[in-house]
């Protein structure tokens, strides 16, 4: 009995390994002295076939089991990516009721993406691990990292953007961070789940070129360079199979191709069948519904494909037990990387310091896509009012959205953060201009607004006008929200135009009163067919806790905006490759991926579209000037590598960022390749008048294409050009080089 209340104690509270074990005959699996490899064998072999069976379910909403009798402690999940999710009921979706599990909530993912600054990634990762620690979760279900394939997809606001380069180098510092405090990040959704729409039975035809060179590479660098812990399936079929079993992608890409050594966990309700799952790389099923079950009934976890069903199998010898066994080792180092780990320490949750983190990725996230005549920063000392107009302006966006819906300590509105800064300077005047949806609820969980106006479109539309007539400045706040058919789980958007009347508001708007500044809330690219009468636009995103603050920040200039899209905006859905082919979405059970490797900015290049706004696209308050690229050889060889220089002079009368953005064109090759591809960044901090050089180094790697039939990376040889720009369609310098 002693020993076994010594080994609960040391998987409870995470203390290592005591003197008094060096006197008592304890298991190897509690000796942290051992490698981790003797341990999972040490205690795999006490573990009973229930017992294991029982480890790779859910025995709860967000729980997996552990085993009380060795100590072994369950596993605990939780949403993310921006936020800790509040605690619902152990086999309901609805709310606990708890009074201590509001959060600080993070800006979504693609605010994150859009600072392209890897130490935002590292601030960002580090501050919600701690807060999932402290709530004693041991799997964060995060980063997603799948590609903005159509500005359409509900839940592109929680990816990483349209290009995997810039998704690859984003996601390594988060996964890095999390996992620092003991808490694993699975990186979601694998793969190709790139649309809402049918999402748990589409199955989705995409050429292997694409797959490597597009919609794996954030994926393998979660791997190989985040050291992922842990990796989430999809909903979607490929190949036929879906991906939480499927074979192609969680055996010969994930473990053999890759080397992937974590645990691989269903989505939610992902399972299809006991075999496949088993047999296929699975190691952890959450959510299903068997067997017509519904989600609240009681005891459904034994009836889960990978419970009872499996057990039977494996007692019959249908499968082998070492099919299980392979399983268990994955969750078992899985606990001893996390809830057994002697140098977990503590987190913190709710704090000031998070409060602050938040903040200063969502200012370095903001971008400023357009300010003609310097209409911002705000002169705050020649204003008498200012004019606030849109229901996005106090609509609170952390509840809602799906599984990335929050229960956040505080939100700070537009409104209020304008209001706080601008302060006795001048007076705040609010009209609402447009009603969307007023009340928001989920599990649940409600924002604490109700919205509701019953006032007519004409008489909203009155007031605004009558406000903007009177302002020195109007911000119209508007965009999307995360209501369903907008950003939100579950829905695609039905069109790229602005919902509620907007469109025709912000016309009217802007021919009232010419100091007009539209700021767009969304995670995904708008319609903008009044682009030309605004003359000052700002992309704000989904931004948690501190929106208003930092948005706020951002207009009066106390923050010089530094932010890039990590997305294109296209003009009209037409110009971008899925909307452009016929039956490339969403398709009718099956969706066909024709426009292969050409996604987002790589599509417009080819096909010569301007879009709206580009890739990589973001003005500052100051301005900067490129200098003339160089190499420091004009060949280089495969083993070889080659460093590309720009200096870049801060121009302008105010300290500022730019991010500086390398691309890579291959001359010729025989097989197609994109007019150009991203393959370096660095944001660059310049006092006014300062010039730095910037100097980006690169091997074969950056060259090379995936040959499908070789099922290999090729750099031939041959002329290259290396761009070097402020977007994809703003190149400065480019100059040419050769690979031997």
């Amino acid at each position: 009995m002693r020993k076994k209340l010594l080994s609960l104690l040391v998987a409870v509270i995470g203390i290592g390994q005591f003197s008094l074990f060096a006197q008592t005959n304890q298991p190897i699996y509690l000796d942290l002295s051992k490698p981790i490899e003797e341990r999972v064998e040490d205690a795999l072999v006490r573990l009973t076939l229930e017992e294991k069976v029982a480890l790779v379910h859910a025995q709860s909403k967000f729980s997996s089991p552990g085993v009380p009798r060795l100590g072994i402690p369950e596993n605990w999940m939780t949403d993310g990516p921006h936020g800790i999710r509040p605690e619902v009921l152990w086999d309901e979706w609805t709310q606990a009721g708890w009074t201590n599990d509001s959060c600080i909530a993070f800006p979504a993912l693609t605010g994150l993406a859009a600072t392209w600054n890897p130490k935002m990634s590292a601030i960002y990762g580090k501050a919600i691990g701690e807060e999932a620690r402290y709530r004693n979760k041991n799997v964060l279900l995060g980063p997603g990292v799948n590609i903005y394939r159509t500005p359409l997809n509900g839940r592109n606001f929680e990816y990483m953007g349209e290009d995997p380069y810039l998704a690859s180098k984003m996601v390594v510092p988060y996964i890095q961070e999390v996992q620092k405090n003991g808490v694993a990040a699975c990186v979601k959704h694998f793969a190709v789940n790139n649309q809402e729409i049918d999402r748990h039975t589409v199955n989705v035809n995409v050429d292997d070129r694409a797959l490597y060179e597009i919609y794996l590479p954030a994926f393998k660098a979660a791997v190989q360079e985040g050291g992922a812990w842990a990796i989430m399936g999809a909903y979607n079929r490929y190949k036929g199979q879906w991906a939480c079993q499927n074979e192609y992608l969680l055996q010969d890409i994930l473990r053999k191709e890759w080397g992937f050594d974590g645990v691989v966990v269903s989505d939610w309700g992902g399972v299809n069948d006991t075999k496949q799952a088993a047999l296929h790389g699975l190691d952890m099923e959450f959510g299903s519904w068997t067997d017509g079950l519904t989600m609240n009934v009681s005891n459904a976890y034994d009836k889960y494909y990978l419970a009872v069903p499996f057990l039977e199998m494996l007692k019959s010898g249908e499968i082998s037990e070492e099919v299980l066994d392979e399983k268990v080792r994955n969750i078992l180092k899985l606990t001893f990387r996390t809830t057994m780990n002697p140098n977990r320490p503590y987190g913190s949750f709710g704090t000031k310091e998070h409060g602050d983190v938040a903040r200063q990725i969502a200012e370095e996230g903001i971008v400023l896509l357009k300010n003609d005549k310097n209409v911002l920063p705000l002169d705050l000392s020649k204003t008498r009012k200012i004019a606030v107009i849109g229901e996005n302006a106090i609509k609170h966006m952390t509840v809602g959205g799906g599984s990335s819906s929050l229960k956040a300590k505080y939100e700070i509105s537009p409104l209020e953060g304008i209001k706080n800064r601008v302060g006795d300077a001048a007076e705040v005047v609010y009209a609402r201009g447009y009603v969307g949806h007023v009340k928001v609820e989920q599990d649940g969980l409600k924002g604490g607004q109700d919205l509701t106006d019953n006032r007519s479109v004409q008489e909203l539309t009155d007031e605004a006008l009558q406000v903007a007539r009177d302002a020195d400045y109007v911000i119209f706040i508007g965009g999307l929200n995360k209501s369903d058919y907008q950003d939100s789980e579950g829905h695609d958007r039905k069109t790229l135009g602005l919902p509620y009347g907007q469109d025709e508001l912000i016309e009217k708007l802007a021919q009232v009163n010419p100091n007009f500044v539209y700021v767009n809330i969304s995670g995904n690219a708008v319609a903008m067919p009044w682009v030309k009468s605004v003359p000052a636009i700002l992309q704000a995103w989904f931004l948690g806790s501190e929106a208003g603050n930092a948005i706020a920040s951002i207009l009066v200039g106390d923050t010089n905006p530094s932010g890039k899209l990590p997305f294109t905006f296209p003009i009209k859905l037409t110009d971008i490759g899925a909307h452009a082919l016929p039956d490339a979405y969403p398709g009718d059970g099956e969706v066909y991926y024709k426009e292969g490797l050409f996604v987002g900015y790589r599509w417009l290049d080819r096909e010569k579209i301007k879009p709206l706004f580009g890739f990589g696209h973001g003005l500052s308050y100051t301005s900067f000037e490129y200098g003339k690229a160089t190499t420091d050889k004009k060949q280089m060889s495969e083993s070889d590598k080659l460093t590309i220089s720009i200096s870049v002079k801060n121009t302008g009368n105010r300290a500022g960022s730019e991010i500086v953005q390398l691309y890579i064109s291959d001359k010729k090759s025989y097989l197609p390749r994109p007019v150009k591809e991203l393959k370096d960044f660095a944001k660059v901090y310049l006092e006014a008048g300062e010039e730095k050089t910037i100097r980006f180094t690169i091997d074969k790697t950056a060259l090379s294409f995936f040959d499908d039939k070789k099922h290999d990376w090729v750099a031939e040889a041959g002329d290259f050009i290396a761009l070097v720009g402020s977007s994809s369609t703003d190149i400065k310098s480019q100059v040419k080089f050769t690979l031997k």
